[in-house]
């Protein structure tokens, strides 16, 4: 019976600091099941390298019935992407 206590001591203590870790990562802990559920499925390590191009991704206007790719409305001009909160 020690052992049964033992192990599931040990298991909520590692369950315990695994969300803790997460809540640091993700901002808070509020946050964790977001970041669980969305970004680290798709969190891996690309290849690009400096002065590549960057990937065309699949977008959706801001009327949200329209998509297009970022490559169809740059014709081949510089794209700057600015991700921030202005209010």
């Amino acid at each position: 019976m020690t052992f049964w206590k033992w192990t599931i001591a040990v298991f909520l203590v590692l369950l315990l600091a695994v969300f803790l870790v997460l809540s640091k990562m993700a901002g808070s802990p509020k946050d964790v099941y977001g970041m669980v559920r969305y970004a680290l499925p798709h969190m891996h390590r690309g290849t690009l390298k400096i002065g590549d191009d960057a990937p065309d991704a699949r977008l959706v206007a801001l009327d949200g019935s329209d998509h297009f790719h970022i490559r169809e409305r740059t014709g081949g001009r510089p794209l700057v992407l600015i991700f921030g909160s202005y209010t």
